[in-house]
């Protein structure tokens, strides 16, 4: 299968996943042209994925289905999404011609955010980004660490596709929080020299995630002691952590 990330709007990547004879799981499409023009070149949608509601995510699906009206919408269960042919929730399994996903439910910057995972591939929108992790619009930091870590419990070789182009920023915190992490370095080198040259910095492996990303290593003692000395008090359980870091990227300068 092969993966092609599509740019739209500001930042943000809609995703295809290309099987045989030129059909294509697409996610998160939040304008359509960039997907009306991949099928100008050949491609052929065979259904579209949704990870939550937010319009730069779902925005060019009311286009997408003009063009092609029986296309399967397959969304989270959130009345917000209005274009949704099916509702799917965390537990599920589902298939679209060959392709078969389970459904991880990843509330927090979201209550209905959902992720998938298959095919080697772990599309999660604004749930986990490289080097970081999405705000909390709707969740609590309990709901988003649980969430970070059903999404780090799934297996390290996954592609981590998200849904946006924020590498470069996201390092800088990172780099904040864990000077000392030379895996973390050499991925902001890299990320660096990646969009330098005009290229996307994901997808990236979620070992390559576990190891750098400062959200999905609140164990960390290295990572605990820079959040309990930015709140300038003692965090205890990791939890409170996770919510330091949070607000602390919150505030961190863009």
């Amino acid at each position: 299968m092969q993966l092609q990330p599509l740019r739209a709007l500001s930042d943000n990547y809609i995703w295809l996943l290309a099987g045989e004879a030129g059909r294509a799981l697409v996610v998160d499409p939040g304008e359509a042209g960039p997907v009306l023009r991949a099928a100008a070149e050949g491609m052929q949608p065979a259904g579209i994925l949704l990870t939550h509601h937010h319009d730069d995510h779902i925005g060019g699906v009311p286009a997408l289905l003009a063009r092609w009206p029986d296309l399967p919408v397959l969304a989270p269960v959130d009345d917000r999404i209005s274009t949704a042919t099916r509702r799917v929730a965390g537990g599920e399994s589902i298939a679209i011609d060959d392709w078969r996903f389970d459904v991880v439910a990843v509330p927090g910057h979201t209550v209905s955010h959902i992720a998938f995972h298959g095919h080697g591939h772990l599309f999660c929108g604004d749930a986990l980004f490289s080097l970081g992790c999405g705000r909390m619009f709707e969740g609590t930091p309990r709901d988003m660490l649980g969430s970070l870590d059903r999404l780090a419990a799934l297996p390290d070789d996954l592609l981590v596709c998200c849904g946006h182009e924020y590498t470069v920023s996201n390092a800088a915190f990172a780099r904040a929080v864990d000077p000392d992490n030379t895996a973390l370095q050499r991925r902001s080198e890299e990320a660096t020299t990646m969009r330098d040259a005009g290229l996307p910095t994901v997808p990236t492996t979620l070992a390559a995630e576990l190891a750098c990303n400062p959200f999905l290593r609140v164990d960390a003692p290295a990572v605990a002691a820079a959040a309990a000395r930015w709140a300038g008090t003692a965090l205890g359980a990791r939890v409170a952590v996770f919510a330091a870091l949070r607000r602390w990227k919150d505030t961190f300068p863009a």
